[in-house]
């Protein structure tokens, strides 16, 4: 006689079984049109519609480019309140707390203008350098923030990946926000130091706020980028500090770029000045600071003999600030005109590769 139970389990087994094969369906995988569901409730409905009947999808399947888009507007406010609370809790332990924020860049920038500007005196040749350091540190630590904190930000969430369902773009967003909101208690305390030193405020000012929305833009880009290569290589977040540090010399933090004298290889400083971390503070330094902009190669119709004085006595220890000014005769390496699309054109292009560089990888975060 068969054994009641081994029918029973035979029927339940077929029921399973694609039609037409003997193979039951890999387990997480649901076989188009064939499969039916073995409980009396279903009524023989093959689970790939029944699935679709109720809108459920593969967990592990990557969200087309509109539909994750989508989910991340919907998060939005998670994002934003996961900043907040973050900035909160970062110097709670501190005896001073949050005002580290600002007193980190602060402690920076005098450090710098000890070595740079009194010891090593780089200043020479530009009009309020205190205002011109402070302000390129201020913008370069946003940026520099930005990298270091979301290029483990996969690796350091990965409980949270594993137990819930949700764009895993969310989290280096969250991060540029965390210090974007870092960023503009900085610009107050960049503010009173830039009046401090007797620059006017005029409508120029204005224009900081689209030049800090691009570098916004174009850091959100570089840490997507920055976030998937931290996931994938462990020994990339140990060596992105010594590449920010030189790219902070290269990015005319501590000098000006548009005012090096080097006559041979031209294109080396038209590359500086193109580099986005140096392009972004030098459109915050000209927002903001009337010295730099009425200093600037270019600014003036180019004469020879101002231009002239200016790398003769402009340089030298003790100079009047007069002669400093006499930077704007020079030919400029790069039109000023030409800063604001460059600009934009970095900002897009970071976003663009950024977003589709992560989402390309969405399944694999979280799997160790």
């Amino acid at each position: 006689m068969t054994d009641p139970k081994s029918q029973s389990r035979g029927r339940a087994g077929a029921s399973l079984r694609p039609h037409g094969t003997g193979r039951v369906a890999a387990p997480g995988q649901l076989q188009a049109g064939h499969v039916a569901v073995s409980s009396p409730e279903s009524g023989g409905v093959a689970l790939a519609e029944l699935a679709r009947r109720h809108g459920l999808t593969p967990s592990a399947q990557r969200p087309a480019v509109l539909a994750y888009i989508r989910q991340l507007w919907r998060r939005r406010h998670f994002i934003m309140a996961f900043a907040t609370a973050r900035n909160i809790a970062m110097y709670t332990e501190a005896k001073l707390g949050q005002l580290w924020q600002i007193l980190t860049p602060l402690l920076n920038a005098g450090v710098y203008f000890l070595i740079f500007g009194v010891l090593l005196h780089i200043n020479r040749g530009i009009p309020n350098y205190l205002a011109f350091l402070v302000t390129g540190v201020f913008v370069f630590n946003f940026t520099q923030r930005v990298f270091i904190s979301t290029s483990s930000v996969i690796t350091n969430s990965l409980p949270l990946i594993r137990a819930l369902q949700f764009p895993r773009a969310s989290l280096p967003l969250a991060y540029v926000m965390i210090e974007l909101q870092q960023m503009l208690l900085s610009m107050v305390v960049l503010t009173v130091i830039v009046l401090g030193t007797g620059e006017p405020i005029t409508w120029y000012w204005l224009l900081a706020i689209p030049a800090l929305l691009l570098q916004t833009a174009f850091n959100v880009g570089m840490a997507l980028r920055v976030a998937r290569l931290g996931s994938q290589v462990n020994d990339f977040s140990q060596l992105l500090p010594f590449l920010m540090r030189t790219w902070l010399y290269v990015s005319g933090v501590l000098f000006s770029i548009g005012t090096l004298s080097i006559r041979t290889h031209r294109w080396v400083i038209v590359l500086l000045q193109l580099n986005p971390a140096a392009l972004y503070i030098t459109l915050v330094r000209n927002a903001i600071l009337a010295s730099q902009r009425l200093s600037q190669p270019g600014s003036k119709p180019h004469n020879a003999a101002l231009c002239h004085v200016w790398n003769t006595l402009g340089h030298a220890d003790g100079a009047q600030v007069q002669y400093q000014y006499d930077s704007a005769y020079c030919h400029p390496y790069i039109n000023p005109a030409y800063l604001w699309p460059v600009g934009i054109g970095w900002a897009v292009l970071a976003v663009v590769v950024g977003f589709f560089f992560f989402w390309r990888a969405e399944t694999r975060y979280g799997r160790g």
